[in-house]
């Protein structure tokens, strides 16, 4: 029936009759609380006969009918409970997705260029290790050890690989865990009579929902009855139309008179979104049987790679490049030397041939430093440790990239409501008439009266006109919140709501709104910016009742209560009226407050004449041919209180670089009182309504941007237009949104956060991050955690990069001034240093939290290098330092009475190479401290005391090297003399190593406008010249809509007939293989008669432009 939405089925099972008697259901009570098994059967032909039912009486209890919640979303439903229904069409759930397996996720890890190649290298290391280790003789001073290289970097693949399968497993397994908690919400339904909450897994087929504006539909059903429903079905189906839904028996009897059934659609989709209206449906199917859980089963999302990624996959792939050119190079002089020693050589063959792979050994080992190994490990341990460590503070990363793409937000377009306040909305002023107020807000409390005192005072008529005002004209209803009863509903609506409650004598508002006849209901309407309900008075006639925006409401008004102290007599508005009416509004947004209007009219039948009726319903009217002509009854100003942290959270933001504009739609002076208290607002600040802005021309939109910081009276669309410039001005946008409305601007920004608390699944599925507590302040903590994470990695990579650089030059050098064509590190000692340190110092640099000082620098452009100038002066410089240390001990310890002669014919390793491998790992290890500050501040020590894993591993790593010098001498070619290292070569070493940290100092004293003008002009990154912007909305605005048509079928059909297509793109690219007047037939095939025409037009252009070849 609904898939595809076929009114004949729907007639042929009977209509909304003969679906309810098929589903054993009722239209107004729901299913029954007590069903557990249902008796009898019930035929085809019962369902859907003509006789007369009992439950021709429709009726929506929305607001009639007493409210219930049940925890069903908090624990299982009795197994018993409508165990016959779930046995023939089953619940609402969604069988989980089958997650990847911890195998599957190894070999995808593994998939990675480094690791691959760093495969490569281990393969072909330990082929040699065996043969050296078995294939020859050794003795007791050089035993078989040949092995432990191969081995140990297949240990470290292994050690990589497992590190990053088990973070991505965890994740899968977290992220399953969160989306069942994100997926299961509450729903309205009602049984046995009674709205009650339940979780929207435990909705079953037969229920009858509430629907409301904003909702998203999480069944398929059939309208029962509606005011004005509207539904967006784009996600669903397609169908880009808001869909105005009819309800069945009114859809239902058309078909049986024969008319038109074209605009009459009774049926609600899964996966679409109420837009306008209230109403119920009868749900027909769900689960997996519904459309959207069909869609839902056939989605299957692949991992992302985040922009980090991106950036480090290209860094690695250049150093294994240059690695590889290094040991081309050392093979090619090795080689040569070794070709020029071989005519005067005595060595045996064997001998020779060892000679041969001595010097391979050495090239492997070279391309092995160079593989930066640890870089895998560093990303995925950055992202890991920001993801966990960001739950925690309130921030649900539901996509990777966007931790990073955070850290270099430079504006952040926020809401106000909830998000910069409490979202705890309270009446705090109220005015009836012009001169009868509370809540002024004066600075003598004597001159105020307090909200009962004012309610006291006025007369039982107006009394009881404010309150059948607000109980009637609301949405919100009663429920259990935390543990309390309450009212469930928009804020502003509790607000008024609690007051009538405290002040007016209400009782339960579903009573009142029982005892009244409800003639139509207008929803609220962004557009309008108020909402209204038509009620039948006891004498025959109607009042109409409206509620909204001040302003609007009071430019609608022609009458105000004269005396509401002694009865409902009216008197003109008149423009003194008005402007104190204006200055009190005025007044009210200058304090922060919201301001509400109060107005009503009185109608002596219903329907009026002389009114548009809304097409298919007779009694409804439009509501703007009636909303005029009102009479004023008064306002209430409504507060809500800024969130703690707040202003302190929006300064933090701006030392960071970061603009933060408010995006709201309240009036443009409530909006600015909120700005100016939060910090927003600065004196050179521009505040402009939503309309205003929208009406701009584009180049007059991007002139006012870079000063706009609040914009009031918005739209959601307002919202999306705002984005969408930032975004083409090159900017980096968060945005932050709750409403439905919200989902366009929030899946169009850089990162959108959506509200965990206040906001709609729509919302939540278009973020990238959900903020938990719907606080501002957790957005900066956000921007923390993000630049931390970008950091971490750099940290890491200029601390890899300088080991590699100097660890490559090291090897090369000593290599070819080597007699023996050795290098001064051994393949086992580098592994020591690339490996173990690279990858503890992963752990180590990429686990630091945020500092304190990280917002006070701007953020980095969109399309800045991964490596800056402050990092390459760095590299180079501790690389400078560390080569001149190590080749000064290697070539002249001796002389400089470091070090003494041995003989190489007695020991395997001298004490002048154990020092300068012991230096250079010391080396290594307080460089680690100067790779903390990625800036050309000194204060390397800032936050150590909150990152336990970098004091760890510097102990762990000094411990081990220590024993690697008193007990390694045979794996790690350390001097096999008693001891190894004397007192005064241990000081050079450690001293040597301390010396890395003033050294940096004086590297960051060097400007870096001084290393930029070193850098050859060859090598500086190119700008792209600022051209002509043109984003995808307006890239077509100039053509005619013929061409824009052409666009557009060619789009789908590329989706579609990719073959065919690609054969047309060719025929068009190569004009003169295929003549006009073939190209025109074969387009036939594909596109409409009206496109051809464009097509015509545009192929005799390039006729004229090509000419006659």
């Amino acid at each position: 029936m609904l898939n595809p939405k076929s009114l004949s089925a729907f007639y042929m099972l009977g209509g909304l009759r003969g679906l309810e008697k098929g589903l054993r259901s009722d239209r107004t009570a729901g299913l029954s609380m007590d069903e557990k098994h249902v008796s009898g059967k019930i035929s085809f032909e019962t369902a859907t006969g003509s006789e007369s039912s009992k439950l021709m009486n429709e009726g929506v209890s929305s607001p009639d009918t007493p409210v219930e919640r049940t925890n069903t979303g908090l624990r299982q439903v009795s197994s018993d409970a409508f165990a016959d229904r779930k046995r023939v069409f089953r619940d609402n759930r969604i069988p989980e997705k089958k997650g990847k397996s911890f195998l599957q996720l190894v070999w995808i890890t593994y998939n990675d260029k480094v690791l691959i190649l760093l495969s490569v290298a281990a393969v072909v290391s330990l082929a040699i290790g065996l043969y050296q280790t078995f294939g020859q003789k050794h003795t007791a001073n050089n035993p078989g050890v040949e092995w432990i290289e191969g081995v140990a970097i297949i240990v470290a693949i292994v050690i990589v690989v497992l590190v990053g399968s088990l973070n991505d497993w965890q994740k899968e397994k977290q992220f399953a865990k969160l989306n069942r908690k994100k997926q299961d919400r509450s729903v309205k339904a009602i049984r046995s009579g009674k709205t009650v909450e339940i979780s929207v897994f435990d909705v079953m087929t037969g229920d009858v929902l509430h629907l409301e504006p904003g909702d998203l539909i999480p069944v398929d059903g059939v309208l029962i009855k509606g005011y004005n429903v509207k539904c967006d079905e784009s996600q669903a189906t397609g169908e880009s139309d808001i869909i105005r839904k009819r309800p069945a028996e009114e859809v239902f009897a058309a078909i049986e008179r024969g008319e038109d059934t074209k605009k009459l659609d009774p049926f609600i989709q899964s996966g679409g979104r109420v837009m306008e209206g209230v109403g119920t449906f009868m749900v027909t199917s769900t689960g997996i049987y519904s459309s959207y859980g069909r869609t839902l089963m056939s989605l299957n999302e692949d991992p992302e790679i985040t922009p980090l990624q991106s950036k480090l996959n290209v860094v690695a792939e250049y150093i294994a490049k240059l690695g590889g050119a290094a040991g081309l190079l050392l093979f090619i002089v090795l080689f040569i030397e070794f070709l020029v020693r071989l005519s005067g050589s005595g060595a045996t063959p064997s001998e020779k041939g060892q000679q041969f792979i001595n010097i391979f050994i050495v090239v492997v080992t070279i391309i092995v430093v160079a593989v930066p190994e640890g870089l895998p490990l560093a990303v995925t341990l950055a992202l890991a440790f920001a993801t966990t460590r960001m739950l925690k503070d309130n921030n649900l990363v539901r996509h990777l990239k966007a931790c990073e793409v955070m850290g270099n937000a430079t504006t952040i377009c926020s809401d106000k409501t909830g998000t910069l306040t409490q979202n705890k909305m309270k009446v705090v002023a109220g005015t009836v008439g012009t001169n009868h107020q509370f809540g002024k807000g004066s600075s003598d409390p004597t001159e105020d009266i307090a909200e009962k005192e004012f309610a006291i005072s006025l007369s039982q008529k107006v009394q009881k006109l404010l309150l059948k005002s607000i109980s009637l004209n609301s949405t919100a209803f009663e429920g259990e919140a935390n543990g309390e009863q309450t009212f469930i509903g928009s804020k502003t609506e509790t607000a008024l709501l609690l007051y009538a409650r405290a002040h007016l004598g209400m009782g339960p508002v579903a009573e009142e709104r029982a005892n009244a006849t409800i003639l139509q209901m207008i929803p609220f309407d962004s557009s309008r910016k108020c909402m209204g309900v038509v009620v039948q008075l006891s004498n025959g006639a109607a009042r109409l009742y409206v509620k909204g925006a001040s302003e609007i409401l009071l430019a609608k008004c022609s009458e105000i209560l004269s005396d509401p102290e002694q009865d409902l007599s009216k008197s003109p508005m008149t423009a003194e009226s008005t402007e104190i009416l204006k200055g009190v509004i005025e007044s009210y947004a200058s304090r922060s407050l919201r301001t509400i209007g109060i107005v009503y009219r009185d109608f002596e039948k219903w329907p009026p004449r002389n009114v548009t009726r809304i097409e298919g319903d007779g009694n409804q009217v439009v509501f703007e041919d009636i909303f005029h002509r009102m009479t004023f009854i008064g306002m209430v100003g409504i507060q809500d209180p800024l969130r703690d942290g707040v202003p302190e959270a929006v300064k933090e933001c701006q030392r960071a670089g970061v603009v933060v504009r408010m995006v709201t739609g309240d009036n443009k002076l409530t909006a600015t009182a909120i700005a100016k208290e939060c910090g927003i607002l600065q004196p050179d600040g521009v505040v402009m309504e939503g309309p205003e802005f929208r009406n701009l021309s584009k180049f007059a939109q991007n002139e006012i941007i870079p000063r706009l910081q609040v914009l009031a009276r918005s739209s959601p669309e307002d919202k999306r237009i705002l984005v969408r410039r930032l975004k083409d001005m090159g900017e980096v946008v968060a945005v932050t949104g709750d409403g439905t409305n919200d989902a366009p601007a929030l899946k169009l920004a850089d990162v959108g956060f959506s509200m965990g608390i206040a906001g709609t699944e729509v919302a939540k599925e278009a973020s990238a991050i959900i903020l938990m507590d719907d606080n501002f302040a957790s957005i900066v903590k956000a921007l923390k955690w993000g630049r931390a994470v970008n950091d971490a990695v750099k940290r890491f990579l200029q601390f890899q990069l300088t080991v590699n650089v100097t660890a490559v030059a090291l090897t090369f050098v000593t290599a070819v001034s080597s007699s023996d064509e050795t290098s001064v590190l051994t393949a086992v000692q580098l592994l020591w240093v690339n490996l173990i340190m690279d990858t503890l110092a992963a752990l180590a640099l990429a686990t630091d939290p945020p500092h304190d000082s990280i917002i006070d620098r701007k953020p980095e452009p969109r399309n800045a290098g991964i490596i800056s100038i402050t990092m390459w002066k760095m590299i180079i410089g501790q690389a400078i330092y560390q080569l001149a240390v190590t080749f000064v001990l290697y070539y002249g310890a001796i002389a400089i009475g470091i070090a003494e002669q041995e003989d190489l014919t007695k020991v395997v390793s001298t004490r002048r190479d154990s020092l300068v491998f012991n230096t250079f790992v010391w080396m290594q290890i307080f460089n680690q401290w100067n790779n903390r500050r990625l800036d050309n501040r000194f204060n390397i020590f800032e936050g150590i005391t909150k990152n336990y894993f970098f004091l760890g591993i510097n102990i762990i790593v000094i411990g081990l090297q220590i024993l690697i010098i008193f007990v390694g001498s045979t794996p790690f070619n350390i001097s096999s003399l008693h001891p190894s290292q004397t007192g005064p070569q241990w000081a050079t070493a450690i001293i040597l190593g301390l010396l890395s940290i003033p050294v940096g100092m004086v590297i960051r004293l060097i400007p870096d406008d001084w290393i930029r003008k070193c850098i050859p002009e060859a090598f500086k990154r190119k700008s792209s010249p600022p051209g002509l912007m043109i984003s995808d909305e307006e890239r077509f605005n100039d053509y005619p809509d013929v061409f824009t048509d052409v666009r557009n079928e060619l789009a789908f059909l590329r989706k579609l007939k990719g073959g065919r297509l690609n054969n047309l793109k060719f025929a068009v690219q190569h004009p003169l293989w295929l003549p006009g007047g073939r190209l025109l037939r074969k387009l036939a095939t594909v596109i409409s008669r009206k496109s051809l025409l464009a097509l015509h037009l545009l192929l005799s252009h390039i006729e004229k432009v090509a000419g006659p070849k």
